[in-house]
Order: C-alpha cells, then sequence, then structure tokens
C-alpha cells in the first residue's frame, strides 16, 4: 500500500513520453481538477491543463466514453455562448470505510467524488466472537443497500481496527481486546466475503490521514496525532507518509512507560501499559471521581469539567499535564512539526483544554510544536478509511480506461 498522503492536485508537470502515455497523464491530470474544482468546461480545462481546446476535446470525449465523466449543464450569466459543463461521473466507482472497535461497527459508502450515500452503525459489544466477520459484511451490505446500489457495486474497502496488520504474518497484533479478527487469513475471508479489495489499517493512522485531508494538519508534512478513548494510541506522520514501523507497531504508546505509571511487565496479558494508567478511559475516571466530577464516560467527565469552576479547573490542568508527560516523549524522539489532539477525550475538552496541553508542554520540553484539536467532525477514521478507499479507487479507474 502507498503509504504517501494524498495532497491537493496542483498543475501538471509536463513529462517526456509516448503519445498513450502524455493521453494518459493528461486525461489524469483533467479527472483531479474536476474533483477538485468541477463542473468545468473544455475551455477551463484546457486553460488549467495547458491543453489546446482540440486535445481538450478529445481528451473529455475519451473520458466521457469510458463514463469516468458526464455532462451537467452549461455555463450562465457570462458573456458570449454558454459552454457545456463536465464533471467526474459519481457512478464510476463506489467506495466503503469503516471504524471496528469492541463496542460497533460503523460503515460509510461513497461515490468516486467522495460524497457519503449512506452511514451504518451496528452495535456489537457482547456478540460472540464468531460472529465478527460475518457482522461486518452484514453491515456492510446493509450500508450499500441504504445508499440504493447494486449488491456487488464496492470496488474498495478500507476497514480500521484498533490494531495493526503484522506484514510478515498478515495477523492482527495490539488488539487483544478485539475477539474475532485474529484469524491468519483475516483479510482473505474479508475480501472474498465483500467480493472486493479490502485493506486493514490502524484506525488512528486513519484518523490522521483524515486529518491531513481536510482537519487540523492540512499542509503538514511532519505531525503526530495523539487519540486518547478507551484506548491511547498515536499516528506518526513523516514526510507525508505514514510511519507504521517495522511490525506495524509504530504509535502504540499505550504500551509507553512514563513518569507516573506503573510500568507494566506483562503487556501482552493486560493489553495495556503506562501512559495508559494515566490517559486511558478508566484513568480519566478515575481522575474525576477524585475531583467530585463522576461521569458515565471520560468525555462526559471532561465535558462536566468545563462546566464547574474550581474542581473542574484543577481536573483539566492535572488531565493537560498527564497528556504532556507522554507527549513530550513522543517529542524528544520525533520532534514533529504539530501535535493534534483527537479521540473523545482530548475532543471533548476542545481549545481550552488544547492551550493547557501547549502550556504544559512548553514546561518540560525543548522542542516545542504547535498543539491543536482535531477538527474532523463525527468520526475521523471512517473518514480517513474512506480517503484511503477513494485514493485506491481512483487509482484503479483513472489509469485503466
Amino acid at each position: 500500500m502507498n503509504d504517501k498522503i494524498p495532497t491537493p492536485p496542483g498543475r501538471p508537470t509536463p513529462l517526456a513520453g509516448t503519445p498513450s502515455l502524455l493521453r494518459a497523464i493528461n486525461d489524469r491530470a483533467a479527472l483531479e481538477l474536476l474533483l477538485a474544482h468541477g463542473p468545468l468546461s473544455r475551455t477551463q480545462i484546457g486553460a488549467m491543463t495547458g491543453l489546446s481546446k482540440p486535445t481538450a476535446s478529445q481528451l473529455l470525449a475519451r473520458l466521457e466514453s469510458a463514463r469516468l465523466v458526464e455532462a451537467v449543464g452549461t455555463t450562465a450569466g457570462g458573456p458570449g455562448p454558454s459552454a457545456q459543463l463536465y464533471r467526474v461521473n459519481p457512478a464510476a466507482a463506489y467506495v466503503a470505510g469503516l471504524d471496528v472497535d469492541t463496542a460497533r461497527v460503523r460503515v460509510a459508502v461513497a461515490d468516486i467524488t467522495g460524497t457519503v450515500l449512506a452511514e451504518h452503525t451496528v452495535p456489537t459489544r457482547g456478540r460472540p466472537a464468531t460472529e465478527a466477520v460475518p457482522r461486518t459484511v452484514a453491515a456492510v451490505a446493509e450500508t450499500v443497500r441504504q445508499a440504493g446500489l447494486p449488491a456487488d457495486c464496492l470496488r474498495e474497502i478500507v476497514i480500521g481496527v484498533p490494531g495493526a496488520l503484522d506484514p510478515v504474518s498478515g495477523k492482527l497484533r495490539y488488539a487483544s481486546h478485539l475477539p474475532g479478527w485474529h484469524s491468519p487469513r483475516l483479510l482473505a475471508e474479508l475480501a472474498e466475503a465483500l467480493g472486493t479489495t479490502v485493506s486493514i489499517e490502524n484506525d488512528v493512522n486513519l484518523a490522521a490521514v483524515a486529518e491531513r485531508s481536510s482537519g487540523a494538519a492540512q499542509g503538514c508534512d511532519d505531525f503526530v496525532l495523539l487519540w486518547a478513548a478507551e484506548g491511547v494510541g498515536a499516528a506518526i506522520v513523516l514526510a507525508g507518509r505514514l510511519h507504521r514501523g517495522f511490525t506495524g507497531g509504530a504509535g502504540e504508546i499505550g504500551y509507553m512507560t512514563v513518569p507516573g505509571a506503573p510500568v507494566v511487565h506483562d503487556v501482552h496479558r493486560k493489553n495495556s501499559g503506562g501512559f495508559q494508567e494515566l490517559v486511558g478511559e478508566e484513568a480519566v475516571l478515575a481522575l474525576a471521581a477524585e475531583h467530585g466530577l463522576a461521569a458515565p464516560t471520560a468525555e462526559g467527565a471532561v465535558g462536566l469539567a468545563l462546566r464547574t469552576p474550581g474542581a473542574g479547573d484543577l481536573f483539566l490542568r492535572t488531565l493537560a499535564e498527564r497528556l504532556a508527560v507522554g507527549l513530550s516523549v513522543v517529542v524528544a524522539v520525533v520532534d514533529p512539526e504539530l501535535l493534534v489532539l483527537s479521540g473523545r477525550t482530548p475532543t471533548a475538552g476542545g481549545e481550552r483544554l488544547c492551550r493547557l496541553v501547549q502550556e504544559e508542554l512548553a514546561k518540560i520540553s525543548i522542542p516545542r510544536p504547535q498543539v491543536r484539536c482535531s477538527t474532523v467532525p463525527d468520526s475521523p477514521v471512517v473518514h480517513g478509511a474512506l480517503q484511503r478507499a477513494l485514493a485506491a479507487a481512483r487509482e484503479a479507474a483513472f489509469t485503466t480506461h
């Protein structure tokens, strides 16, 4: 899989090559421009690509014949005759993005333009491990049905999970808390059941893809995303690429030993570690209770703290100190330009918690990257999964017509 996180298209660079290669380059450039700026007229496409009117006309005829673009009306209101407008054909390909955790499976289906057609959530907590894959397949099928699409329409599916596939064995690591997802043939089983190409990616990595595509990390090539919810993890982006590590475990900072937390000597049994004991959901709930801020969830406790002067202020400051302790270790090793706080707990704290983390980090770390809150709404994991699936589907559709 190409780990390069897509950046917005720019003006294509002329390349020497055969006529067929040049046509393919021009076709791809036009499609990317239509995705970014469409609908566009022939004249506009010609001006943006540097192609002559006859060449732009031939290009559009090829793409229309391949059902990759379609006419969508004409320009109006300007001087001179109206011009035909074109857009990428939404039906050229469909994709799905999933977020799988211990409590639910979230699914979204989108067309090749990125327009989400349907979303569906299926609860899974307490269900038998043997139902994990079948329930996921059923959730995808139901979402496709709700989108009003044929059952076999999906070209690419990307699934975000709280773990990582070992690139050597193909088994899911760092996810013993996710029953039913540990078959050595997991990818093959999913692909066979779903009838299309399936990729599995760490959920926090996908959140980082979403942030760089349309969130707080747009335009940033070196950043770390901290995810804090039920579990704790990080995504590391270096030179615009996700860094997974040799076994896929880069960013599993829940296991990281940090000051103020007990050292766990059997991480495989507990599926936890030092930093998890400071800022995981159970730790945040315990900290809130110490300050008289009892709540059923960590994000609920943070929200209550924001509305409670005095005790709430002390709770938020302590939580920021804990987050900064773990982040200081990451910053000392990676030295990123930016830190993005994501996951239910930091998101609940918003800009106030973000500022407190920035202040506490400045006290204990020589590198002082900017700290920002996630700006991706709803589920960043689903959004990132769709971005990954769209990139693969477009690559296939745009280079094989």
